[in-house]
């Protein structure tokens, strides 16, 4: 066969890979910021007890690898019977659910991070000022605190998103065809090694080509709103 044709017989496959990558990164993403904003809010408390537990969670997650998680998740829950009998276990022993939960605990300890971080480069007179006009703790953390800190955290939170889409790379480790498993699988079979990683790396490109161009827009969009707030 020649080249042409295995990219044509094959790329149907190919784009399936690409349709779970990108389903199992965009929930990942979003349930992992939705977990992620009550472990920010904390962990920018001034109250080391209030901190303690979300400092213990982020860095344990960004303190280890995305595949070693993976692996515990996946590998090292099955260990316990309270697990094998428990009302996750249908869940627990799907590689499908082992890779969404790792991927989304991983990245919520970063997007936690980010908001930690934005949160602290409010300048404290916009934080005073709300509060001077009468707003409780959580009007001002609502109303502007969030918001504000939103715009701050979203470049690095884009940054976060492409660096897990690259990561997202392990879950054919658990048997999961993603891009990377479909590239394997279709490796083993032409042994056209070099052909379809290429094709992967392409396909890994053009991904993260749309979600750049797509987030800057978003940052251009919530510039022009800030200054239009103004």
């Amino acid at each position: 066969m020649s080249v042409w044709e295995l990219l044509l017989k094959w790329t149907p496959k190919m784009f399936e890979g690409v349709q779970l990558t990108l389903e199992l990164l965009a929930i990942a993403v979003v349930a992992g910021l939705a977990l992620a904003v009550p472990l920010g809010i904390a962990r920018a408390s001034r109250h080391w007890y209030v901190r303690a537990l979300p400092y213990a969670y982020i860095f344990f997650f960004r303190g280890t690898p995305l595949l070693l998680q993976l692996f515990i998740v996946y590998y090292g829950l099955a260990q316990f019977d309270a697990v094998r009998q428990g009302p996750l276990w249908p869940y627990l022993r799907d590689p499908y659910w082992c890779a969404l939960v790792t991927m989304t605990m991983h990245t919520a300890a970063y997007i936690a991070e980010i908001l930690r971080g934005a949160i602290h480069a409010i300048p404290v007179g916009e934080v005073e000022a709300a509060r001077s006009l009468g707003m409780s703790k959580r009007q001002a953390l609502l109303h502007i605190i969030l918001p504000r800190a939103a715009r701050i955290a979203l470049p690095a939170y884009s940054n976060e998103i492409i660096l897990m889409l690259k990561a997202s790379a392990v879950v054919y480790t658990v048997t999961l065809f993603d891009i990377m498993g479909v590239t394997r699988t279709i490796n083993a079979r032409t042994y056209e090694n070099m052909l379809f990683f290429c094709y992967a790396g392409a396909l890994y490109l053009l991904i993260t080509l749309v979600l750049t161009r797509g987030f800057r827009l978003a940052e251009r969009w919530l510039r022009v709103e800030a200054m239009q707030g103004r």
